[in-house]
């Protein structure tokens, strides 16, 4: 035996007795170190590294129970690929004009109550409004022209004459909604057409009368005058020292509301100038 071994290392107890023999132990097989909690749980990368650096045998145990805990995770399936969706604003950022480019706008003529025009539109605004339908209409107009008329002491004054009574001109997309508005105000008859299916106006006639009622202007225009009297009328005198005379208009002062009118006095034809209020047509 080797001088350094454990058997010789002990120092001699003597003989052995009966009592004092201690029976074998079997060997038992090393049971590997389970992780405690607290332990740092590496990953399969660390471990393999560990593996192949020769790490003792419970570090391969560990990864082998790392492994099975993988497995047993159940897979996550990846999210389907969602369609092209256009980007869209939240209705309530949505601006409703850009909508309306779609609309169809034209002049149309409705049939009202004559001599309540004025009224009647201010009406049909107020309902416009009130239906929130604002976008359905552009414009709605009582067709006017501007008149000069004169008193009977000479004084001359700019009226507004209608020229259509009884209608309204109105500028507008015809809809349902639109449609509901106009027959719901108080005053309305129907659009002009068949069967009052409202028909759009033509557009040189649209212009005409809203150039009359300057809505349209592209430079001044002359006040037309009341006086309905033209050169070569036969006109008679119906008031004034002239009374019951008759004769012929040779010329119209509009400006200042005269006539002149060439009238026979004593077989002379002799040339008179009256206000035109003074005279009618024969």
């Amino acid at each position: 035996m080797h001088p350094d071994s454990p058997e010789n290392s002990e120092p001699d107890a003597g003989p052995a007795t009966s009592s004092d023999v201690v029976p074998p132990v079997e060997p038992t097989a090393a049971t590997p170190a389970q992780p405690q909690p607290d332990d740092v749980t590496l990953s399969p990368g660390s471990l393999a590294a560990s593996s192949q650096a020769g790490d003792p045998p419970h570090r391969a145990t560990e990864e082998a129970q790392l492994d099975a805990t993988e497995i047993d995770e159940p897979e996550v399936e990846a999210d389907e690929p969602e369609a092209d969706v256009p980007d869209r604003e939240p209705l309530e950022f949505i601006d409703e004009s850009r909508l309306d480019d779609s609309l169809t706008f034209d002049w149309y003529i409705l049939k009202i109550q004559v001599n309540r025009e004025d009224s009647i539109k201010d009406a049909l605004l107020r309902r416009i409004k009130m239906n929130g339908v604002e976008r359905y209409f552009k414009d709605v107009v009582v067709p006017t022209e501007d008149v000069a008329e004169f008193t009977k002491t000479g004084k001359r004054k700019v009226v507004k004459k209608k020229l259509y009574p009884g209608y309204l001109l109105i500028n507008m997309a015809v809809n349902d909604e639109s449609w509901f508005a106009i027959r719901e105000t108080a005053g309305i008859g129907d659009f002009t057409g068949s069967g009052g299916k409202p028909t759009p106006m033509l557009p040189h006639d649209v212009e005409t009368i809203l150039r009359k009622s300057k809505v349209l202007t592209d430079e001044a225009t002359p006040v037309k005058s009341t006086i309905p009297f033209k050169k070569a009328d036969r006109v008679r005198v119906k008031e004034g020292n002239f009374q019951n005379f008759e004769g012929e208009v040779a010329a119209v002062d509009q400006a200042n509301g005269r006539v002149k009118v060439l009238v026979l006095i004593f077989g002379r034809s002799t040339e008179i100038e009256f206000q035109h209020w003074q005279i009618e047509l024969i």
